[in-house]
């Protein structure tokens, strides 16, 4: 991947764009709202926080191309995380339901800008649970973002009729759709046009087997798809969850990695704890902050939704 760049941030201008007006303020405000809410509704649940893991041997290998972030310490080779989704599946060995506000770095290609959802440095919310279906995770993400709402417009109002007047409170239980479905409808393009069709969030179910990684759980029933899910923001704003049931069979494990075309190597600690059944059943996903920020606010692209934002293709602060 040839590393071309879009334009450089001039910091003077980032920082007067910053500090003049009342937009930045704003987007703190909600910002800090929706950490609190999201925090509150899974604590309720009897979710425990644990602190986030920065570098690892092992880390997401992703569906799609990245730039490698890697660091060698004394000859150990570090990757910056991508995501937690290994490391917390083994918390659950500690707690049955663990939550992390877990600093991601995904050095993703320039093209991803267009989207007007990527960053490179971004923050989610993310949760396991043990012994849980997908469904449970789905029913405690749909409190968790409606709680976290009404108190973002019951605190914030102003800030709320400023920017997105129009968003609506969803209700219980949020739509749900089989991607194989939707696809041969809308043809590929199908995500963006539910989401620009959609008045409230909606989940994509029934991921295909191949558009995600080793550690997902395939559906015994259907095998041609995972028991994955991804929660779809309206009014075209697009995905902000991501999540499903996860692989505890290791026999199972290796067949999907080989599948992948996922180096055993590279997950020889993994793979040790899932050989001797210490891979628990799992359930969980990860909430965008970043993204969920930009559904609310109603902004053009997610660069907005942080200070310091760095967006694929950029240079910045």
């Amino acid at each position: 991947m040839e590393k071309t760049f879009v334009r450089k941030v001039d910091t003077l201008e980032l920082v007067k764009a910053y500090t003049e007006g009342s937009f930045f303020k704003d987007v703190l405000k909600v910002q800090a709202e929706i950490l609190k809410g999201l925090r509150k509704s899974l604590e309720d649940k009897g979710f425990l926080e644990m602190l986030p893991i920065m570098i690892s041997p092992i880390t997401d290998p992703l569906n799609h191309p990245v730039f490698d972030a890697d660091i060698d310490y004394y000859g150990q080779k570090f990757s910056v995380t991508k995501s937690m989704i290994l490391h917390k599946q083994i918390a659950t060995l500690v707690h049955d339901k663990v939550y992390i506000v877990s600093p991601n770095l995904r050095l993703e290609t320039e093209d991803c800008y267009k989207s007007g959802r990527h960053l490179i440095e971004f923050v989610q919310v993310d949760m396991e649970m043990a012994g849980a279906s997908r469904e449970d995770v789905m029913d405690i993400m749909e409190d968790a973002i409606i709680f976290t709402l009404k108190s973002i417009k019951e605190k914030f109002p102003d800030i709320i009729e400023k920017y997105h007047k129009g968003i609506v409170i969803p209700e219980k239980p949020f739509k749900k759709y089989r991607v194989l479905e939707v696809k041969e409808k809308f043809g590929e393009g199908y995500e963006k046009i539910l989401s620009e069709l959609s008045e409230e969030p909606f989940w994509l179910i029934d991921i295909p087997i191949m558009d995600r990684e080793f550690y997902d759980r395939q559906d015994k029933e259907h095998p041609e798809v995972l028991l994955d899910f991804d929660l779809i923001f309206p009014e075209g704003f697009g995905e902000g969850i991501s999540g499903g049931e996860r692989e505890d069979n290791y026999e199972q494990i290796l067949m999907r990695m080989d599948k992948k075309g996922t180096s055993r190597e590279a997950y020889s600690e993994y793979l040790k704890l899932a050989k001797e059944g210490l891979i628990k059943k799992t359930a969980g996903c990860g909430i965008g902050v970043e993204r969920f920020t930009r559904w609310v606010l109603g902004l053009e692209h997610v660069e907005k939704s942080r200070l310091f934002a760095k967006a694929p293709g950029k240079h910045s602060i």
